[in-house]
């Protein structure tokens, strides 16, 4: 016996059990190849049998190779190497993982956007990650606490216009807005599907981002499989309303007379500046609000820049173009209720929002999806989070994100 092979030699033929499943080899059921043997004593031709069935999907196969002599004895060495050399020759496994890591920009409208997409498998389905801000280009830390996605889905990282490395310091920061975002991304969502010869992809969007999909998911629902929306924002006046409440009542509950003093400096919603959007942010955070345990940062950096995931020179290109995002977008954002623009959405839609949300308000989010018409819809609460449940609690989320999918037939 030999790894893979079994070998039977008789008098008039020797047969071979052939393992494609361990060798990443595929031979086709039937008839390969019929060679003649010159010089070989007593035999003239040599035919190679396979008895299987071709690999289908992911799913490998046993076939049997059947070698079949007219010699009156076939030397086991020689038949094992024969076989070996065959099996190095076949045509690879069909069903065996084709991986993809590539980055590209895309030349859209006067911006150039970065796009990164990385898979296991490039057959599997296409999700699209949508980043919040706008302006804040969380790839690195998607790629840092949920890359287990791209065992399961070809994993594409949008930064944004005007995001992460599509920021140019250059362009007009007007050209920011709503309308040019959902261009841009109908622009991605074609090139993908192009790309990967899908009719559809998944949309996982977060915060910023979760209200973006949601706009595109109702405007193109042919192009979407489904959409998951992670803490997503709703609207943008109630939201701001309900975190000044609970910044002020968890101030006023504590003693923290830093934080009424600084309260009072913002004065209340709506906020006419990113600078305030930014301050109260701060303080929400404070209070558990946006993490509802707040990861070690130094250690979270260094871990990004030691994986490659983002260089040191980029975070304060990153910051810069998130204020600059925000302040473009921050008197039109004011505007933004989804309740009016977007009550129904013909794909299925998952809200993943997490308890303890006080940013934008999981429960603002929660509300909105009861009123939503869509054709599947499902609430998932992450009881140990609060705005940022992909970085919080990444394993329930990888997880909840294959299982939920799953569900609906994208797999």
């Amino acid at each position: 016996m030999y790894d893979h092979i079994g070998l039977k030699v008789r008098d008039v033929e020797a047969s071979a059990r052939f393992d494609t499943a361990a060798s990443g080899a595929l031979l086709p059921t039937g008839k390969v190849a019929e060679h003649p043997l010159a010089g070989s004593a007593g035999a003239s031709s040599l035919t190679f049998v396979v008895s299987s069935n071709a690999l289908a999907g992911r799913a490998a196969t046993r076939g049997t190779l059947m070698l079949v002599t007219r010699s009156r004895l076939w030397p086991p060495r020689l038949c094992a190497t024969l076989l070996v050399v065959i099996a190095a020759c076949a045509p690879r496994d069909l069903g065996a993982a084709a991986p993809i890591r590539s980055s590209e920009r895309l030349a859209v409208e006067g911006a150039e956007l970065f796009l990164e997409i990385r898979s296991a498998d490039r057959r599997a389905p296409v999700l699209l990650w949508l980043h919040g801000g706008p302006g804040g280009a969380e790839r690195p830390l998607f790629r840092h606490f949920n890359g287990a996605l791209e065992d399961h889905f070809v994993v594409a990282y949008l930064d944004q216009r005007g995001a992460g490395r599509s920021f140019d310091p250059e362009a007009e920061p007007r050209q920011l807005t709503i309308a040019r975002h959902l261009a841009d991304l109908d622009a991605v969502v074609d090139h993908l599907r192009r790309s990967f010869g899908r009719d559809e992809i998944v949309l996982v969007g977060h915060s910023w981002g979760g209200a973006l999909g949601l706009l595109y998911a109702e405007a193109h629902p042919e192009k979407v499989s489904a959409f998951i929306g992670v803490a997503p924002v709703i609207c943008t006046r109630a939201g701001q309303k309900a975190e000044h409440e609970f910044v002020a009542a968890e101030a006023m509950r504590r003693k923290d007379d830093a934080a009424l003093a600084k309260l009072r400096e913002i004065g209340g919603p709506p906020y006419d500046a990113a600078a305030k959007v930014l301050a109260i942010e701060r303080l929400t955070e404070r209070y558990g609000g946006v993490f509802h345990q707040a990861p070690n940062r130094a250690w979270l950096m260094l871990s990004a820049i030691f994986g490659g995931l983002v260089t040191p020179w980029e975070i304060p290109r990153l910051i810069h173009a998130n204020n600059v995002s925000l302040e473009a977008m921050n008197a039109e954002l004011l505007e933004l209720d989804l309740s009016r623009s977007a009550p129904s959405v013909a794909v299925p839609v998952f809200f993943f929002l997490g308890r303890y949300d006080r940013h934008v308000d999981s429960r603002l989010a929660a509300a909105y999806l009861e009123t939503l018409r869509a054709p599947t819809k499902k609430l998932l609460w992450f009881e140990s989070s609060a705005h940022n449940v992909p970085f919080e609690e990444p394993e329930r989320f990888d997880a909840a994100v294959v299982e939920e999918l799953r569900g609906i037939g994208v797999e």
